[in-house]
């Protein structure tokens, strides 16, 4: 492994056991030594008041010639209290053992040398360990020390430190397993997060028929808790990114139809043009010969003359077909539309006399009220809305059938509606119907040819509007419905 690999990082939950168990063993550690102070404090005081009361019972004998194990003798003393005397006579010096006899000191001298001069210190007897001394005077030149040894009190606080630094030691290990089992839990949620999103991180997004199912477990991702919270929002992110990529989806294959039906529409006229062109050169060559015939020049003629027709034909249906396909793309991105005043009403009545015009086999009737219905939009692709309507109801139902139209006001919004009593359409394609190159010929007969384009380009027109365009049909009746946004009260152009 090489210097620059970089350091691998501790897990989350192993830096918060890390973390939480530190700060609890600092937090223990100073109570500890807080608590053992103490009590050495304290059990330090009772010691020197233990000291006092073993001077306080010192009973000197009238002899000059009094030691320190006759006056320990002399008295009643506890186990371990040390005496030492010093006069003019000499250094002697007492304690009692734990069988309670009193023994005489061999090296008296140096506890007289370590008692310091305000009285009290802490002197090492040879052989008999730490005492806590007093140095006090009788009479005369009479001085004395009393102590009791240190060792209760040593032993007492190292107990205690002892049994805290167990009790800390197993808290600790306790701690540390219940914030590992705790931890584990709370973070498994983000642990199936992560899951899921390497999961879908390793799904191909690029291109095909992509939808992403995998999501985080609803156990997981209850929003009730910060990190219930994170799955939740993977799985409404998952389903905006899968909706987006069905769309997407269905956009792509809607491009490949349409290309499909476009290049199809195109292909038609197109050979019809080659075609013909092709007959019409040939007759012209025939005429044109040396050795032609009045009667077969007049023929040629009249067969390039029947071509030229079909090739101009042919073209202005490609002609139509590509304004409408570019009427559609500008449509789309929003331009195309001049807005002014529109009197629905007046554009209405207008539309089904030119239907009227160009279907006298069927039945039209108009049905508006006497104030205008008035909306902001372009007068033009309003017209063309209605008229493709109503075109559609005359090619698609039989000879005889009513076609009503009707202007209403409803709800702020003007409605256009076209009704047709005919045979309805067929709700294979119902879905469909506003499609590009969408053809319902199945179920309305079809009598004369058409791009598949007018229905759509009805509906984009009326989106463009910021309104709709729907239909619901059923034998004997099919309604096509135009709801655009109205301006009350504003006067017709």
């Amino acid at each position: 492994m090489t210097a620059s690999r970089t350091r691998r990082r501790w897990s989350l939950q192993t830096r918060l056991i890390i973390t939480v168990v530190s700060l609890v063993a600092l937090i223990l550690i100073a109570v500890g030594l807080a608590t053992g102070t103490i009590l050495g404090q304290i059990m330090r005081t009772n010691l020197d008041a233990q000291v006092t009361a073993a001077s306080s019972r010192i009973l000197f004998l009238p002899s000059s010639s009094s030691t320190a194990a006759s006056v320990l003798d002399n008295g009643r003393q506890e186990v371990g209290t040390l005496l030492v005397m010093q006069s003019y006579d000499g250094t002697s010096g007492a304690y009692i053992d734990q069988d309670g006899d009193v023994v005489a000191l061999t090296d008296a001298e140096s506890v007289v040398g370590s008692v310091e001069p305000d009285g009290w210190g802490t002197v090492s007897v040879a052989g008999l360990g730490e005492y806590r001394v007093k140095l006090q005077g009788a009479s005369g030149s009479l001085y004395y020390i009393v102590g009791m040894p240190t060792s209760e009190l040593s032993s007492t606080v190292a107990q205690i430190l002892t049994t805290v630094t167990l009790l800390t030691l197993g808290g600790l290990l306790v701690l540390a397993a219940v914030i590992a089992i705790v931890i584990r839990r709370s973070l498994r949620p983000l642990r199936s997060v992560a899951d899921t999103a390497a999961r879908v991180a390793a799904q191909p997004l690029d291109s095909g028929d992509v939808t992403i199912s995998e999501r985080v477990p609803a156990s997981e991702a209850d929003d009730s808790d910060e990190i219930g919270r994170v799955g939740a929002a993977l799985n409404t992110l998952l389903d905006h990114v899968d909706t987006s990529l069905a769309a997407r989806q269905r956009n792509e294959e809607r491009m490949r139809a349409f290309v499909a039906d476009a290049s199809h529409e195109l292909r038609t006229p197109l050979a019809a043009i080659r075609g013909y062109s092709e007959l019409s050169l040939k007759a012209l060559s025939l005429g044109a010969g040396a050795g032609a015939t009045t009667a077969q020049i007049e023929a040629g003629a009249q067969h390039s003359q029947h071509g030229l027709e079909r090739i101009q034909a042919a073209s202005l249906r490609m002609t139509t077909l590509v304004e409408d396909l570019l009427l559609l793309a500008r449509l789309d991105e929003g331009k195309e539309l001049v807005y002014g005043t529109v009197d629905l009403t007046r554009v209405a009545v207008d539309s089904v006399a030119d239907a009227q015009a160009a279907g006298p086999h069927h039945e039209w009737i108009i049905d508006v009220g006497e104030e205008p219905v008035v909306v902001a939009g372009d007068a033009t692709r309003l017209h063309q809305v209605l008229a493709n309507l109503l075109a559609n109801a005359r090619v698609h139902t039989p000879d005889g059938t009513r076609v009503t139209t009707t202007v209403r006001l409803e709800d702020g919004d003007a409605v256009v509606r076209v009704a047709d009593d005919g045979p309805g359409i067929d709700p294979a394609v119902a879905d469909e119907l506003f499609e590009r190159f969408a053809r319902a010929d199945s179920s309305r007969a079809r009598q004369t040819g058409g791009t598949g384009l007018g229905l759509s380009i009805a509906k984009a027109i009326a989106t463009a509007h910021h309104g709709t365009l729907s239909v619901e049909s059923e034998p004997g009746a099919t309604v096509f419905e135009v709801r655009l946004p109205a301006r009350p009260g504003t006067p017709a152009s």
